[in-house]
């Protein structure tokens, strides 16, 4: 059975770059203090008790891909699937919520530090790639598709988040990552 990705139509396509529109989703996200990787690993553990029945109905919620993850500052624009950044070693992790999800059906979380979070539609520029997504992969992704948006003359509207899509357990070269960057429609 395929995991539920958010729904986008794709506006522009180049190679292993997009431009792609998502409409208004919901999310459920946390923000963790840390570096990348751990806080990641510590975020999707707190996102994933909410949703395997953590809530006040404990009720499970479908896995949905990807996970996304960016550093955190004081303000979180609501756009989607990609996190409003500023930096300061706290990173939020963000599950987008099975389609049909509304912030008034969706139970609450028993943690506290799990929020539900209503995203605007957005604009997204991506660059897919393969691989365990390490620091080093992930820079050099977010040069290539800064420089790709400034080819296209787009305008950036906010800091980069990092999406994965498959499971711990998914060989290497078989993982699936974006790095993303929100863009003026």
């Amino acid at each position: 059975m395929a995991t539920e990705e958010p729904p986008f139509t794709v506006h522009l396509a180049k190679g292993n770059f997009e431009v792609r529109d998502y409409p208004a989703l919901v999310a459920a996200e946390v923000s963790v203090p840390g570096d990348r990787k751990d806080a990641a690993s510590k975020g999707f553990r707190l996102l994933a008790g909410y949703i395997f029945g953590g809530n006040t109905a404990k009720r499970s919620i479908a896995m949905t891909a990807p996970v996304t993850q960016a550093a955190a500052s004081e303000k979180i624009a609501m756009t989607a699937p990609v996190m409003q950044i500023g930096g300061n070693g706290t990173w939020v992790i963000r599950f987008i919520m099975p389609r049909g999800s509304t912030l008034e059906t969706l139970p609450k979380p028993n943690n506290p530090a799990v929020r539900l979070r209503g995203l605007a539609p957005a604009r997204v520029a991506v660059v897919k790639f393969s691989g365990l997504a390490r620091q080093d992969d992930v820079d050099a992704r977010t040069a290539a598709l800064s420089q790709f948006v400034k080819a296209q003359n787009l305008q950036v509207i906010g800091p980069p988040s990092l999406a994965q899509y498959d499971p711990p357990w998914t060989l290497w070269f078989m993982r699936r990552n974006e790095v993303m960057l929100p863009v003026a429609r």
